[in-house]
């Protein structure tokens, strides 16, 4: 059964498309104000991602594939996205000596501080992406996108 959205007479060939795109489209014009604050300090969303990832677990390193898991999305390429961290002195790796193929990164204190520089900047861009919502509708919406999420997650995902 075909969807038609409210005002604009398109036709969706679902519902279920109409709220994927939807989603979709949400996405890239939050992603914009996100996208140019992290611009202003050199980062990627994803990068800016595995710093706070860090953090949580600092002063302990996190297995380099363990922190590939938790990402909010999908990094194809955690090596690059640490190389570029550590050229910057934000991240340090190690291999142990009793498991050499084993990588481990810890986040430096130069990545704490600039995680801390960021935090108000971070708070601001997340009022101006949802900040017009009432505090009921966030509520919704978180509950709406973890139910639309969850038959799509692994078993041991921490986003279940």
């Amino acid at each position: 059964m075909a969807s038609e959205s409210r005002g604009t007479g398109r036709r969706f060939d679902s519902l279920e498309q109409e709220a994927f795109l939807g989603l979709w489209r949400t996405y890239d014009r939050l992603r914009a104000l996100e996208d140019e604050l992290f611009a202003r300090y050199g980062l990627t969303p994803q990068q800016y991602n595995a710093l706070r990832l860090l953090r949580r677990d600092h002063p302990a390193p996190v297995r380099t594939l363990d922190l590939a898991a938790r990402l909010v999305s999908r990094a194809p390429d955690i090596t690059r996205l640490l190389d570029k961290l550590e050229q910057r002195g934000l991240v340090a790796r190690d291999r142990p000596a009793d498991n050499r193929r084993v990588v481990r990164v810890g986040i430096t204190a130069a990545g704490l501080a600039l995680l801390e520089e960021l935090r108000q900047p971070v708070r601001d861009c997340h009022a101006r992406q949802l900040g017009h919502l009432p505090r009921k509708d966030l509520e919704t919406l978180v509950a709406l996108l973890r139910a639309a999420r969850l038959p799509h997650e692994d078993a041991d995902s921490p986003w279940r």
